[in-house]
Parts: C-alpha cells; sequence; structure tokens
C-alpha cells in the first residue's frame, strides 16, 4: 500500500535533478567560506529576497533564533502572535538564546495588525521588559497557511521603524504566499528587516533554510550559526539541491494550493468535519473534527491504519498539508479514507 503523507510539507522527496546536482556538486569547507555551491546559494537567496546577504542554515529554528538574537538585546521583549512557530514549535529558543520573553497576542487568523501591535510596545521603563522586536509569520502555519495582506505588512514594518523597532519575517513558506498573491518573495520581505525561508518544505530540498537581511547582521548571524553547531563544512552538495529547488520548485506551489482547496471541500462534505474552504489560501488545511465524536488523536491513528498520515494538533484539530509528492488522485483517495476512519 502506497501511503499518502499529508503531516507536512517537509516529508517532500528530493527530485532527479536535485539528487543529480547533489552527485555533481563542486564542494570545499564552508566554515572557511570555501565551498563556491554554498556561496552561489547565498548570492542567489539573497537577490532573492531583495536583501543585502543571506545565510544558508540547517533549519527554519535555527534562522528564527539567529535572527532573534541580531534584533534583541537581553532582556526585551518579543512580539507575535499567540500561536507563532516561534513561540510554540522552537523549544523557547526566544528565552534560551537571546535572553528575551515573547508578548503574544491572539488572533482570529494568525495575522497581526499595527493596531493590535501599537498598544503593547513598552518603552524603557523600571518596570517591564522593553519592546525589541515583531516577528510575523507568512504564511501563518497553524492558522492554516493564512497570508498576510501586503498592506498590514507595510504597515507593521513602518509603525515598528517609527518607533524604534526590528521586523523579523518568519517566511518559512513565503513561497507559498509569493504564489498565491502573485507578488515576487522580494516584494513581499521589502518593509521587513531579516527575512528567514525554508528550502526544505514545498520547495522539496532535502535540508536547509536560509535568512536574508543586510551585509553587516548576516555577518555576524555565520558567528551565531557556528556558536549553534551550524558549521557544516562541505555542503554545497545540499546546496546544490536548495539551487534546483529554488529554480523549479516555486511554478509547482499553485498546483499544491488547488489540491489543498480540493481536499477542504472534500473534508467539509464528510458529516461532523467543519472546516471553511474557502478560508483556505495556500497549502494547509486546518479541520476541527470535534463533530465527529471522535477524538483528533484516534482519527490520526485511524487514518495511518488506512494509509493515510495527517497529524493532530490539539484535541480538536487535524491539519493536513499539500506539496508536490501527493496528486489529486491520492488527495481523492485522502478524503476517502478520512470518511472511513470518522464513520468507523
Amino acid at each position: 500500500m502506497n501511503v499518502i503523507d499529508l503531516r507536512s510539507d517537509t516529508v517532500t522527496k528530493p527530485t532527479p535533478e536535485m539528487r543529480r546536482a547533489m552527485m555533481e556538486a563542486e564542494v570545499g569547507d564552508d566554515v572557511y567560506g570555501e565551498d563556491p555551491t554554498v556561496n552561489h546559494l547565498e548570492q542567489r537567496a539573497a537577490e532573492i529576497a531583495g536583501k543585502e546577504a543571506a545565510l544558508f542554515v540547517p533549519t527554519g529554528t535555527m534562522g528564527n533564533t539567529i535572527a532573534v538574537k541580531l534584533l534583541t538585546e537581553h532582556g526585551q521583549e518579543v512580539i507575535c502572535d499567540s500561536r507563532a512557530h516561534l513561540l510554540d514549535y522552537e523549544l523557547s529558543m526566544v528565552a534560551w538564546f537571546s535572553g528575551c520573553v515573547i508578548r503574544a497576542i491572539q488572533t482570529e487568523d494568525g495575522i497581526l495588525s499595527w493596531d493590535r501591535i501599537a498598544p503593547l510596545i513598552k518603552p524603557v521603563n523600571p518596570y517591564s521588559a522593553p519592546t525589541g522586536l515583531v516577528e510575523i509569520e507568512n504564511t501563518h502555519n497553524m492558522w492554516g497557511g493564512t497570508i498576510y495582506p501586503q498592506k498590514t505588512v507595510r504597515e507593521i514594518c513602518d509603525g515598528a521603524h517609527d518607533r524604534g523597532l526590528k521586523v523579523h519575517m518568519d517566511g518559512a513558506r513565503i513561497f507559498n504566499a509569493a504564489a498565491a498573491l502573485g507578488l515576487p518573495v522580494r516584494e513581499i520581505a521589502a518593509p521587513a528587516d531579516t527575512l528567514m525561508f525554508c528550502l526544505s518544505k514545498g520547495l522539496g530540498a532535502p535540508s536547509g533554510s536560509i535568512l536574508a537581511g543586510p551585509a553587516n547582521l548576516i555577518a555576524k548571524g555565520r558567528l551565531y550559526r557556528k556558536r549553534l553547531g551550524g558549521g557544516m563544512r562541505q555542503i554545497g552538495v545540499l546546496a546544490a539541491a536548495c539551487l534546483v529547488a529554488l529554480d523549479q520548485s516555486p511554478r509547482k506551489l499553485f498546483d499544491d494550493h488547488c489540491n489543498a482547496k480540493f481536499l477542504a471541500e472534500g473534508l467539509a462534505r464528510i458529516p461532523g468535519i467543519q472546516v471553511d474552504p474557502a478560508r483556505v489560501q495556500t497549502n494547509i488545511v486546518v479541520f476541527d473534527v470535534t463533530g465527529t465524536g471522535v477524538p483528533s488523536a484516534a482519527i490520526s491513528s485511524r487514518l495511518k491504519e488506512r494509509g493515510v498520515l495527517m497529524n493532530a494538533i490539539n484535541d480538536r484539530q487535524v491539519r493536513g498539508v499539500t506539496h508536490y509528492d501527493v496528486d489529486r488522485a491520492a488527495i481523492t483517495r485522502a478524503l476517502e479514507m478520512v470518511a472511513g476512519a470518522v464513520a468507523s
């Protein structure tokens, strides 16, 4: 039985073109700055991000961790959404590595606004941690791949900069936002001081993420990468696959979005499942299973028995993520398995 894996777009397998590029990659010692393929990737990534420089890191978590460290001082606050990846899925690195605390804002869809942020900004005072950074997640993972309107991004960044604050964009899936909005990544990220994006999610590279920003900060970030154990030596073999991913994979994302919409429409027809297909903007579908009377973890377990992998993300919701290794036929079969799982 072929397993249909909708747990995440991190499960994508490298394409034949990526594997061939890895085999043929020219390499050197990246800690010495001598890996030509990594250097090429960082230059290309900086161009795409519209920033002065870029740094290749093993993971998105490391990229976000370095960004927060670069843009804050110990004892400050970082403002973000209450379900942000930075808060819930990065082992409290904001506190552990940067010595900061998070001021979380509850939203209805993961999209912050300047009106919500401004009242929570704290100046230096004798009692509270002063605000040092605003972080926005675009697209937003746990809210189902929602996208920041570009007007909202500009308002947040302009407001923060007027108050002397920096803005970091966790753009793990920013290429999905670009595909949905019809805008280049550099335009979406332009108002933010730094951008992190993943190469190993929807773009399909086997590993790696990028942190992009001002050249002086990225140079300092290279030292933080080493402190975190991210000096990876002859990593041109990975960078080669990432270059192929940057060149070839963005054009596939629209199909992923269409498949996610198809998935949501099918789920909405299953009794007891609640999901609004109109709210599905990219490749993530979060659906509520409360009405089925079956706990989300049990549904996930039943689906696994049927050859479909989807993760329960809390006691009410299950998440499905489309990617280029799951086609429309597989989505159709997955829907049949969901219907069976909630009925049994």
